[in-house]
């Protein structure tokens, strides 16, 4: 039976997506809810999974716009699995089981081969295989029941459509996922590790270039940008706050919050918490313009600006004036996480009333952060460096922090703007009389 694979709604008010790549080949057979090609709409970037197990027949060619409902591939229901394969897209076969002495494989090695390394879970070694006579072979990797035996020690098709944009090679990576698959946040935390990438960018003095469509995302991103500063009265205030008070409590508190929550305790909570309090105090500054109307909201939905694989992404964390520190950096984590993967909805990153942007994790001293439609204001943390201060008369070095909040003149005053700055900053620099209302900072954070 030929199962129609139409292309799901990403979102309300969404018409039409265009396939940013294929991850599979036509004729390839897929497993259920495996990856198959990742779509872009002009807020996101996700992966489409297979619905069905089945030989997969493309209808429709990378770079394509097709509407929402629309068939992009059939998936032959009745065909039959191929013997021993498991991913489309590699050439690795299973083998019986085996039994051989572990040895430690290179990945010079493992491309030189046609046989498959089969990556065992983290704390075990790589097994290489050789002939198809009787040897040990890993108990999971041999399963025959394991309904992820196609991703066994190779990068998911994403991962590796990021390794191969980013020069990333392969024995940079540790895969974190099933068998030691290489995931796309796998190859996020190699990069951001930092390595040499030199050899494999191609700087050979050829002066070649490269011309491609930017994907709908980013072209969308793009045309929001321009909008907004044509069509608002934008505009950005500074000013600065001592993280010391901030950075004694983390360090004082991170560990038994950690054991207590299960999640790290960061500045972007305190950070959360600081707007959503201002915001109750200045709610211009959380209101937006709808035509001749102003619409205030009695709740603060706080956007977080993250950068993804595929470009910016706001996810939203919603009525965060009602959650706790640990709630929020909970929900944060969890936002973060699937927005790196990918696999972050459209209806996560709508309806935000209010942005928190943090070009400091980058190493940014100041910026002005435009504002996110159709909302009116942004708040810019930046990276925290020791500077002299003076305090009662004299000169001290404390760790200061630049704060930019972009704001539309339209609708919020520079009164306003400015107070609700101070504001923030006042609760940053005093959090047991501001952020935790004189309570014993234990009691707030760890719940004792």
């Amino acid at each position: 039976m030929m199962f129609e694979m139409k292309v799901p709604s990403p979102g309300e008010s969404i018409s039409e997506v265009e396939i940013a790549a294929w991850l599979v080949s036509d004729g390839d057979y897929v497993e259920k809810d495996q990856p198959i090609a990742e779509i872009d709409s002009d807020k996101a970037t996700l992966e489409l999974p297979a619905e069905v197990a089945g030989v997969v027949q493309l209808k429709a060619e990378e770079g394509e716009t097709v509407a929402v409902g629309q068939v992009v591939c059939l998936i032959d229901t009745d065909a039959a699995k191929p013997e021993g394969k498991g991913d489309a897209k590699t050439d690795e076969k299973e083998k019986p089981e085996e039994k051989s002495e572990e040895v430690k494989s290179s990945p010079k090695a493992d491309a030189s081969k046609k046989e498959s390394v089969t990556a065992e879970p983290a704390e075990k070694k790589e097994e290489k295989k050789e002939e198809p006579k009787p040897e040990k072979a890993s108990s999971e990797s041999k399963k025959p029941e394991e309904k992820e035996s196609y991703a066994k020690g190779h990068p998911s098709p994403s991962a590796k459509k990021m390794m191969d944009e980013n020069n990333v090679p392969a024995n940079k990576v540790k895969g974190s996922g099933p068998d030691g698959r290489i995931t796309k946040q796998d190859v996020v935390s190699a990069m951001a590790g930092g390595f040499d990438t030199s050899a494999a960018a191609g700087w050979g003095g050829t002066r070649d270039t490269e011309k491609k469509r930017m994907s709908m995302l980013r072209r969308k991103v793009a045309e929001r940008l321009v909008g907004v500063k044509n069509e608002t009265a934008m505009l950005t205030t500074f000013n600065e706050v001592n993280m010391k008070p901030i950075m004694d409590m983390r360090t004082k508190y991170k560990e038994a919050f950690k054991e207590n929550h299960g999640v790290g305790l960061g500045f972007m909570s305190f950070f959360t918490k600081a707007v959503t309090e201002a915001l109750n105090m200045f709610p211009t500054v959380n209101a937006m313009m709808d035509g001749e109307d102003m619409i205030t909201h009695n709740y603060a939905d706080i956007g977080i600006a993250v950068s993804s694989p595929k470009g910016l992404m706001v996810p939203v964390v919603r009525n965060a004036e009602q959650m706790s520190l640990a709630e929020i950096e909970s929900e944060i984590k969890r936002l973060a996480i699937k927005a790196r993967d990918g696999k972050i909805s459209i209806d996560e990153m709508q309806g935000g009333t209010f942005t928190i942007t943090n070009g400091g994790v980058f190493g940014s001293m100041m910026s002005t952060p435009i504002i996110n439609p159709p909302q009116s204001a942004i708040l810019g943390m930046h990276n925290i460096v020791d500077r002299p201060m003076a305090v009662n008369g004299e000169v001290v070095i404390l760790p200061m922090m630049y704060l930019a909040l972009s704001y539309d003149h339209r609708i919020i005053d520079g009164k306003e703007s400015v107070s609700f700055l101070v504001k923030v900053k006042e609760m940053l620099e005093q959090p047991e009389k501001m952020l935790f209302g004189a309570k014993d900072p234990a009691e707030v954070l760890l719940g004792l």
